[in-house]
């Protein structure tokens, strides 16, 4: 079955199409806040138009509004093809990339930009293991939970002016690695991981 992945909980906007194990096509771009206007075009361009029997998306945690466009879109392609729409977490695809990449490291925790100074953050141990819940942290909470693992992600560059004893990868979600996740974080309900609370309030809680 053929599998369209869209990822876009980031500054970059990222595509691929899955099919028999293998990456058949894939495109990934730094687009900043531009993920409206990129991702269509970029499904387009894939082979068929992108068309996929099932689609898999990143639903967070990550940019509020990348998340909410690549939700948008699965489930609207979804919809219009007749698809499975599926989601996979932010943090674990990063996980994934960094062991396969690292093939030496036992453990490692992956660190997102999470914005107003903190970083979404969660441990791993091979083979992709989480053996601790999502936080969104201050720099300085993540590098005493950081305990010298190597840490991979966009917000590994909070932890820099802190952190002395481990090892700090700049890294950001690519839709293609994707195929490194096994079926079980595949399976999330196509919906919005935030990783905080909202900002804004409803009035009734603030009276």
């Amino acid at each position: 079955m053929r599998t369209l992945v869209i990822e876009t909980s980031t500054a970059a906007c990222s595509v691929a199409l899955i099919e028999h194990g293998a990456v058949i096509a894939a495109a990934h771009e730094v687009v900043g806040r531009g993920h409206a206007e990129r991702l269509v075009p970029m499904i387009a361009e894939l082979p068929d138009g992108g068309r996929a029997a099932a689609i898999l998306v990143d639903c967070g945690p990550g940019s509020f509004t990348g998340i909410r466009v690549g939700i948008a879109a699965a489930r609207g392609l979804a919809l219009g093809w007749g698809a499975e729409a599926h989601g996979y977490s932010s943090l674990a695809l990063v996980a994934a990339a960094g062991f396969a990449e690292n093939p030496d490291w036992t453990t490692l925790a992956v660190v997102l930009e999470g914005g107003h100074g903190e970083v979404f953050m969660q441990l791993f141990d091979a083979p992709l293991l989480s053996i601790g819940a999502l936080a969104s942290l201050k720099p300085e909470a993540a590098s005493a939970v950081l305990g010298g693992r190597p840490a991979i992600g966009n917000g590994v560059r909070f932890l820099r002016p802190i952190e002395t004893d481990a090892t700090l990868v700049d890294a950001l979600p690519r839709a293609a690695d994707a195929i490194l996740l096994p079926p079980a974080l595949t399976a999330l309900p196509p919906r919005p991981i935030y990783g905080r609370a909202p900002d804004a309030k409803p009035l009734a809680a603030l009276t």
